[in-house]
């Protein structure tokens, strides 16, 4: 009996031992792949070093009552057009801070090819240069450059320009982004979100502007006219890394990133669009029903991205409201309608908003389509105030003035949201890493 007894844990001690070593094979390999799939992740995380805004010469400042008086010197524009700026000006919503580049400060302007390249020169170079001084990271080490500008693009290209004036490495993979209009900057974002993917331990600088000599208009469409009253100077240098040493110093990270696009539908494509009038003039033409574009694009995008940030609670929330009206579209009933619209509170997932700065009218309506408080939409007012219309800058310009005045905490979220021609969407969200 006592041999048997031996024999029988010798053999399942056997058969035991062979059980275990597969399992713990395949808790080695478990533990292996999570922690690949851990650095992966971890080596695809987009990082927001630091950032500079341009702060333009006070010499270049353009009073209401100065830029009325500029306007009524040159002689192409007829009492009517005068008119019309004047009140569109006034009641834009600007202050008296707001600047124009020198080559707009001529009578009659000189929009003339080589003024639109000093312009460019004087919004690249001085946060270019702040923003390499700030980080301590040298022209050399940028592996990825990017600039955005909608209305001009020279030969050689503007990213051409920046490369020759700071001697960047031979290898520096580099991209213009034009016509974007006032998304352009956060399409910028997700072209290196894209390219760091697949590039390593690089850093990424995008340049986001706008050369405001060749989009003056000198004609009498009032729809072109808008342009010379709302946009002005302003320039922004981002620099973004996948470099792991940068996780806990950057100053934010991103986390999500989501666009649209609306071209297929004919309104949204013609609501924002340089063409010429009917005397052969170029401009920028703002299509009557841009708000109504605006409006129905924004409610597309919006759904969507909701979807990804939302927390659970509000999702099904809205999805109740959503049956609620579903059921109501029997009834013919316009007020049973109203009664059951529901905003989603998108505080429950983001603690700051930089929204379009393009007029006092489009704040005002994505701040209310959002529901958004006076307190939200500060930022975006008070920017738009001082500087105008400073197309896809001035969401860095928003951010900028968060900081200064103590708004971001660490962990906090702010939602860059933006929409310019075609007509296009995006959602950025970055998480503060510091505050």
């Amino acid at each position: 009996m006592v041999e048997i007894w031996y024999d029988f844990r010798l053999m399942t001690g056997a058969v035991s031992g062979l059980v275990v070593i597969p399992v713990l094979l395949v808790l080695l390999l478990f533990v292996l792949f999570l922690g690949i799939h851990r650095h992966m992740s971890k080596s695809r995380c987009v990082y927001l070093v630091d950032f500079s805004c341009l702060m333009p010469s006070s010499t270049l400042r353009v009073p209401s009552a100065h830029f009325v008086e500029h306007i009524s010197l040159i002689n192409h524009f007829d009492k009517l057009s005068i008119q019309f700026m004047t009140k569109a000006l006034s009641s834009s919503g600007m202050g008296e801070e707001t600047c124009l580049p020198p080559s707009l400060h001529y009578l009659p302007p000189n929009v003339h090819f080589r003024e639109s390249l000093k312009e460019a020169r004087m919004l690249f170079f001085p946060v270019l240069d702040e923003l390499f001084a700030k980080t301590k990271v040298s022209p050399d080490d940028v592996n990825i450059l990017i600039v955005n500008c909608s209305g001009f693009c020279p030969c050689p290209s503007l990213t051409s320009i920046v490369v020759n004036h700071y001697k960047m490495r031979e290898d520096i993979k580099t991209f213009n982004i034009s016509g974007m209009g006032c998304s352009a900057s956060g399409i910028g974002v997700d072209v290196v979100r894209n390219l760091l993917k697949v590039h390593p331990n690089s850093y990424a600088v995008i340049l986001s502007t706008e050369i405001l000599s060749t989009g003056w208009y000198g004609g009498k469409d009032r729809r072109m006219l808008l342009l010379n009253c709302m946009f002005r100077m302003g320039s922004a240098a981002i620099l973004l890394t996948n470099r792991r040493e940068w996780r806990r110093r950057s100053k934010y990270k991103l986390v999500h990133l989501f666009r649209t696009h609306h071209a297929d539908k004919d309104g949204a494509y013609n609501a924002l669009m340089r063409k010429e009038d009917s005397h052969g003039i170029t401009g920028f033409s703002i299509h009557r029903e841009v708000l109504k574009e605006i409006r129905e694009n924004i409610k597309s995008h919006i759904i969507v991205f909701g979807a990804l940030i939302l927390p659970l609670h509000e999702k099904l929330r809205y999805l109740f409201y959503q049956f609620m009206n579903a059921m109501e579209s029997k009834s013919l009933s316009t007020t049973k309608m109203d009664k059951y619209n529901y905003v989603p509170r998108f505080g429950s997932a983001i603690q700051h908003y930089c929204i379009p700065g393009s007029s006092l009218s489009i704040i005002k309506e994505i701040g209310k389509g959002l529901a958004l408080t006076g307190w939200d939409m500060d930022p975006s007012l008070q920017i738009f105030r001082r500087f105008g219309n400073q197309s896809s800058a001035s969401m860095w310009y928003q951010m900028a003035y968060m900081e200064s005045n103590g708004r971001v905490m660490k962990g906090d979220k702010i939602w860059h949201f933006g929409t310019g021609s075609g007509m296009k969407c995006y959602s950025s969200v970055w998480e503060s890493n510091s505050g």
